[in-house]
């Protein structure tokens, strides 16, 4: 009985390679002429682009593209998932809060809102953060995508909704 020396990892390094057929047919000097004469052959050359691969656009008017719309996800606290809102860059932190309560009781999630006055809600970057985002900064200084929304603290509430704030605040159970 003769015993087979374990494989190591230098013997399948030194194992030599089996011979695979290159296929030339897509090398860089067998193109049609006729149909490639225009490319570039040398290194360094810039290759021009078949008309019906060009778009319309120039290369420096694309990378100056204005964006049209964003993908936002907002948060709302004690809810399981996000809101997903899509809106233009010019709109305000403002218009977006108004946008996902008007969701949110469409879809009828849940926790209901006890208050859907948009006034009554802050948008923050994250539930850790104590800084409410300002109601008239636009959305596309923001730097985010991904916020969170809460009611406002009782100090900060505006007048509209001292009274709903009062009426939680005395029918909690101590």
């Amino acid at each position: 009985m003769t015993s087979r020396a374990p494989i190591t990892f230098r013997h399948i390094v030194t194992r030599p390679l089996r011979s695979h057929r290159v296929d030339t047919s897509l090398q860089p000097n067998n193109f049609p002429p006729e149909r490639y004469s225009d490319l570039g052959q040398s290194r360094g050359e810039l290759i021009s682009v078949p008309e019906m691969f060009a778009s319309s656009e120039t290369g420096a008017s694309a990378s100056q593209s204005k964006l049209t719309k964003l993908l936002l996800n907002v948060n709302i606290e004690r809810s399981l998932g996000p809101v997903q809102v899509i809106m233009a860059p010019e709109n305000t932190v403002k218009d977006l809060i108004k946008a996902v309560i008007e969701i949110y009781v469409k879809e009828k999630r849940r926790p209901f809102l006890i208050n859907s006055n948009p006034d009554c809600f802050a948008l923050h970057y994250s539930q850790f953060s104590f800084e409410s985002l300002k109601a008239d900064e636009k959305l596309i200084n923001l730097g985010s995508r991904n916020f969170f929304m809460c009611l406002k603290t009782s100090n900060t509430i505006t007048t509209s909704c001292s009274k709903e704030a009062n009426l939680a605040n005395k029918s909690t159970f101590y």
